[in-house]
């Protein structure tokens, strides 16, 4: 099986883990899909595990997902404690009954491979002296750019190329003009909206 097949299994299993998880919280009688979850889980780790195997293409996609089961995941947790605990709260049936929009939950555990400095509104950051035998830290950095630009809802345009074209002038430009190692870039976000920054790191 490819990785892409391997990948698209994944994803087939973490939509019927959702509903499994669906309808084990609408009945009082079953119980949680620990199987099918632990399954999960373990093509994730081996996904992460096996990270240099993966384009940047597939990286993304695995990234989109692991970060999905990280919003359903730590919902699940909460809704298990909830139901075992009891409603002592209004908004706790609430949480019950509809859960909560992922756009508005920060997951609370680190899911492998997946780095959540955005969801904390925490810049995220790298150094680069030379993109071009750097080129995972480009992708990274492209990625988090992208990641950030959708969920602030702007367009996401060009292609990674284009952009470690472009990381490889600035980086060379910045260098030159303050006698610097390296360049620090960040992807912030800032009164909604997505900013790329490169300085100087002295």
């Amino acid at each position: 099986m490819t990785i892409d097949e391997e990948m698209t299994l994944l994803e087939s299993q973490l939509r019927r883990l959702k509903i499994e998880y669906e309808v084990f919280f609408n009945n009082p009688q079953k119980k949680p899909p620990s199987d099918l979850e632990w399954k999960v889980l373990a093509m994730l780790r081996k996904f992460s595990d096996g990270g240099g195997r993966m384009s940047f293409s597939q990286r993304f996609r695995y990234n989109e997902i692991a970060q999905r089961y990280a919003i359903y995941s730590d919902l699940w947790r909460k809704k298990s404690r909830i139901r075992e605990e009891g409603y002592r709260r209004p908004q706790d049936a609430l949480l019950s009954v509809q859960g909560v929009r992922p756009e508005e939950h920060v997951p609370e555990h680190k899911v492998y491979g997946v780095s959540h400095a955005a969801s904390k509104n925490e810049p995220f950051v790298i150094h680069a002296s030379d993109p071009r035998s750097e080129r995972e830290k480009v992708e990274k950095l492209f990625i988090a750019l992208s990641e950030a630009k959708r969920k602030a809802g702007e367009n996401v345009s060009g292609s990674l190329e284009s952009f470690s074209t472009f990381v490889q002038k600035k980086t060379e430009q910045i260098r030159k003009q303050h006698g610097c190692e390296k360049v620090e870039y960040s992807v912030d976000v800032a009164d909604g909206k997505v900013k790329l920054t490169a300085k100087a790191k002295v």
